[in-house]
């Protein structure tokens, strides 16, 4: 049964100004990195995320990853690894089982090393999940490949049950700006100021199933969930930004009101209460006057924000130390402060790990210690940031981190380019 159609009758909106040479809309967003450096790798890797050949499954401290090109993004998905290098041209490395490569990996040993998935297209942005990656183009064009998955297994990726091993374009009528993944789903903002999603539904974080057909779809079926659609908010909001937890959604309106959905089992929304959210809920507690939100990144169960002053804050689930903000320290539901580091630039979230990148370019690192992501060398747990250090980081600045189900990756520049 095809999926009703729903008229958007937002036209109101300036139109992208095109590129005189040519038809084709050029999108930009201020998340689109331009800063090209090198990457560096950390953690374990027996998948082949570190992209440092078969022989190499684990990385106590940062490593220098050797790749054809200059790279201005990277993105730790679960067991994978995604590159954009500055020329727009996307490289993968790691667990390809269920396509998240988006290339052919039947050659012994090929996903454990970078190499180049086939795009016509210059790309701009990329996000990834546990089992699927996507990326933007700059006409504004989002290409996915790779699977989602529920509780129960595969659901597929633009077609039920159906996973792709090579990128797929996605049907959409706005062109798309931003995009970010969660472990399986994909969040999309347009150029218009719309928010739309596609995934798993289980725990909220579509922001458009209702609870009695997040699973599968329901009667209706796993093409709800799957075609990406529109969120819908009462009255009208216009969408700027947006950024995915592993099970959950923040998304950012013009007027700067932080609207969240999805698991908030830990008040990793930061909702008063710990009930799954299925429709976006405004979020009172991000409400400062004195300050604006820049960023966001989410683990399991845990959320890590920054202020435009550079502070840093995190809520949710505690243990293993991933909230930094000291031991013993138990679960938050609103944003706390986390001190002792320089003022940040951005911050990231593995599983159970933390991350904030400083604006001088330092990289510090809190949380459980088990899979070696902490770049500490060992392998017990931080309760407070501590600064990450190696040979690699020597006279380099870092310019951004990501960080997955048990490696981190990093992209860094030589200080002397600065």
């Amino acid at each position: 049964m095809p999926a009703k159609k729903t008229a958007t009758k937002r036209k109101s909106e300036p139109v992208v100004k095109d590129d005189p040479d040519t038809k084709k809309v050029k999108v930009s967003h201020r998340s689109h990195s331009k800063e090209a450096g090198q990457v560096l790798v950390l953690g374990q890797g027996d998948v082949g995320q570190l992209g440092l050949g078969e022989n190499i499954t684990e990385r106590k401290k940062p490593a220098f990853l050797s790749l054809p090109e200059k790279i201005v993004q990277v993105i730790a998905g679960g067991m994978h690894t995604v590159c954009l290098s500055e020329t727009g041209h996307v490289y993968t490395f790691g667990c390809n089982d269920e396509g998240a490569l988006g290339r052919d990996t039947t050659e012994e040993g090929s996903e454990t090393v970078p190499a180049k998935v086939t795009l016509e297209e210059k790309v701009v942005q990329v996000s990834a999940g546990d089992s699927h990656t996507a990326a933007l183009t700059e006409d504004g064009s989002v290409y996915i490949w790779g699977s989602f998955r529920d509780n129960n297994g595969v659901i597929g990726l633009l077609e039920p049950m159906k996973t792709a091993p090579v990128p797929l374009k996605l049907p959409m009528t706005e062109a798309v700006v931003k995009i970010a993944s969660g472990n399986d789903h994909v969040v999309l903002v347009t150029q218009e100021g719309n928010l739309y999603t596609s995934g798993s539904a289980e725990q909220g974080q579509l922001g458009r199933v209702p609870e009695h057909f997040s699973n599968r779809g329901g009667r209706k079926g796993l093409g709800r969930l799957l075609v990406p659609q529109m969120v819908k908010v009462k009255g009208k909001v216009h969408f700027v930004d947006a950024f995915c937890g592993a099970y959950f959604t923040f998304a950012v309106s013009k007027e700067g009101h932080v609207y969240g959905f999805g698991l908030s089992n830990y008040h990793q929304l930061g909702t008063k209460s710990t009930k799954m959210c299925f429709v976006p809920v405004k979020l009172t507690c991000f409400k400062n006057s004195t300050t604006s939100w820049l960023d966001f990144s989410g683990g399991q169960h845990h959320t890590i924000c920054l202020d435009a002053a550079g502070q840093v804050y995190s809520l949710g689930r505690a243990e293993y130390g991933r909230l930094g903000l000291g031991q013993g320290a138990e679960e938050k539901s609103e944003p706390t402060p986390v001190m002792g580091m320089e003022p940040a630039s951005g911050v990231a979230c593995g599983a159970s790990v933390s991350y904030a990148v400083t604006k001088e370019g330092s990289v510090y690192a809190w949380g459980m210690g088990t899979n070696l992501q902490l770049g500490t060398g060992e392998e017990d747990d931080e309760w407070s940031p501590v600064k990450m250090t190696g040979k690699q980081l020597e006279n380099r600045s870092v310019l951004m981190v990501s960080s997955g189900g048990q490696h981190t990756a990093l992209l860094v520049k030589d200080k002397q380019e600065s």
